[in-house]
């Protein structure tokens, strides 16, 4: 072989793996929505015609699409239903009443129609998936236009979705049309509706919905015809003239991955804008008992709102709406529905989570059917900060909830890892416990780890850097790790891939005349760097701080820096002045490293 083929090979080599070495740059799918709905609010069912016109910015060439149809889901003998009744925890709002309903009270979605670039195309419906295969494949860059008509019917409200909930609000209209699935760096995310998360693309929607002109609609997208529908949006003075027994509302929603509504011919309308020029619209029964909660709600969303603009980022829409329906509280774009009677304090706390939910989901969107924890748990941190201050609850540790709960799932033995997919759970407790208050864990101890300065200036860079993107665990500490200077990998692998846990102890204190000898433990199998609290005889209290060697890094404002600690090594021994004689040494006297065995984190001599 030639020294020359030689070299011309070498060349080729590099370039290929120059470009396999930059093949993850990030890219995101995009998906326009155009809708026309016909809704019949005497036998909850409805028609409509949909155009997606669908952007391929993958590298890859697509010979398929998959299609959501989550309807599908509330029907005997679904995933979603055999799965409540084979959990040994099932949903208490599920259970087996799935399996119970008759065919007027089943939903489903049906597809017809369907086209691609102007052809007809084969489509099988697997469950709450509909499997399509293109004729044209959609090479990279290209955008493709598929046309639809399409059948629902509204189930009884039994999850998230539905018709006449327990507080007898008409219309909840979740996860109601057609809905392309994700494809990202990983591949298709066509998962089936079994009772978890959601995903979806970026994209713009345009949605017209025909109803019973009694009814009053409240939800995504900013209304394009309030002079036409009144109901309270109209300008002030205009007086609205109907004609027929409906009416037609039309939404546009720029760049958002979901739209949902709720409707109902007796709700309230109300609305404000709030000091950052956000639109504020609350939807809720007509009734005595739950009014006052309702007003004395709106100026608390303002709080709210204005709380998370501070600490996370400024909310990027133009309005959002708080819907009485649903089965409890979940979160969708530019809006939330919620049970409604409530006390006043769970009425604005799970107003809090929802619209957190706005900047951790439906901002930073992230896959949270594999990632649970980080739009669940982010979303229970900010939102626990946010009630302490607004509620003025004055909690020294607003997420002591959190450490409680995971602590209880670390010694229940019934915990699995994080990366967990959301319907993959043995417990549906377990699941609860991981995302939400494991999930919240996760940013409070970073706070331990790298100081409350430093956390809260990388949860505004993350926002800045991720906002209407699809962030995953890898991005958010990548970005804590530039914020800080720290080495923060071990601790997204430790926390969320694995099951290990936090134990440390102190075992002895050994006192000389001149130095008292003081010796840690690493009991569980997890690394920390370690805050140290000295309290002698007298009563004077000092302050020393380990670092953990794999971290590279020392927490800003430490006093008494000590050596590094390296995880391989099970014991570490530190000295203090002996001075009046140590009484008590106890680790992380903050309370927010996550240890769970916290009775052998102290010990007094």
């Amino acid at each position: 072989m030639s020294s020359r083929f030689l070299t011309i090979i070498t060349v080729l080599f590099c370039a290929v793996s120059l470009t396999a070495q930059n093949n993850t740059s990030y890219w995101q799918q995009h998906v326009d929505y155009q809708m026309e709905v016909d809704m019949n609010v005497e036998t909850y069912q409805y028609t409509g015609k949909q155009t997606i016109k669908y952007t391929n910015n993958s590298p890859d060439q697509l010979n398929q699409v998959f299609i959501h149809l989550y309807f599908n889901a509330f029907q005997p003998g679904s995933e979603m239903d055999v799965r409540s009744q084979t959990i040994q925890d099932p949903d208490p709002r599920v259970g087996n009443r799935i399996g119970n309903l008759n065919p007027d009270e089943i939903g489903y979605l049906k597809v017809m129609n369907l086209t691609h670039r102007n052809q007809a195309v084969e489509s099988k419906v697997v469950g709450t998936v509909l499997e399509v295969s293109l004729n044209e494949a959609i090479k990279p860059g290209e955008t493709s236009v598929f046309n639809l008509n399409f059948e629902g019917q509204v189930p009884l409200q039994i999850r998230r979705s539905g018709r006449n909930n327990a507080e007898d609000v008409a219309l909840s209209m979740t996860q109601w049309y057609p809905k392309m699935a994700e494809f990202d760096f990983e591949g298709w995310h066509a998962h089936p509706y079994i009772g978890r998360e959601f995903q979806g693309v970026w994209g713009d929607f345009d949605v017209k919905i025909k109803i019973d002109k009694d009814y009053v609609i409240g939800g995504t997208g900013y209304l394009q015809n309030p002079n036409k529908i009144g109901h309270g949006y109209q300008d002030e003075g205009v007086k609205v003239k109907t004609k027929g027994k409906k009416l037609t509302w039309h939404f546009k929603a720029p760049m958002v991955h979901d739209f949902a509504w709720g409707a109902d011919p007796n709700f309230i309308h109300d609305s404000f804008v709030a000091k950052d020029g956000t639109k504020l619209h609350f939807f809720y029964k007509d009734n005595p008992e739950i009014q006052e909660n309702w007003k004395n709600l709106q100026p608390k969303t303002e709080e709210l709102l204005l709380f998370f603009n501070t600490h996370v980022g400024q909310y990027p829409y133009k309005q959002y709406s708080v819907i009485q329906g649903g089965d409890g509280g979940m979160e969708y774009a530019m809006c939330t529905l919620i049970t409604g009677e409530r006390s006043f304090g769970s009425l604005v706390g799970v107003t809090a989570h929802e619209l957190a939910h706005s900047w951790f989901q439906h901002v930073l969107a992230t896959n949270e059917s594999k990632h649970e924890w980080m739009d669940e748990g982010m979303t229970t941190y900010i939102a626990g900060l946010a009630m302490n201050e607004v509620m003025n609850q004055n909690k020294e540790n607003p997420l002591a909830r959190s450490y409680a709960s995971y602590s209880n799932l670390a010694n229940s033995g019934y915990e699995q890892p994080q990366t967990t997919h959301a319907d993959r759970w043995q417990f549906n407790a377990a699941y609860g416990a991981s995302a939400y208050s494991k999930g919240s864990v996760f940013l409070a101890q970073l706070e331990y780890l790298i100081g409350e300065e430093l956390l809260a200036e990388t949860l505004k860079q993350y926002f800045l850097t991720w906002k209407m993107k699809h962030p995953t665990p890898n991005d958010f500490i990548r970005v804590a790790e530039k914020v800080s200077g720290a080495q923060l990998n071990w601790y997204l692998t430790d926390w969320t891939q694995t099951t290990n846990t936090i134990d440390y102890a102190v075992k002895t204190i050994e006192a000389s005349e001149e130095k008292t000898a003081i010796l840690l433990k690493r009991i569980g199998l997890m690394p920390m760097p370690l805050d140290i609290a000295v309290t002698y005889e007298d009563g004077k209290l000092v302050n020393y701080y380990i670092p953990l060697r794999m971290m590279r890094w020392t927490k800003p404002n430490t006093q008494n820096v000590q050596s590094d600690w390296a995880w391989a090594y099970p014991e570490y021994t530190f000295n203090v002045p002996t001075n009046s004689g140590v009484k008590k040494v106890e680790i992380d006297p903050s309370g927010l490293m996550a240890d769970i065995q916290r009775e052998n984190n102290s010990l007094t001599k």
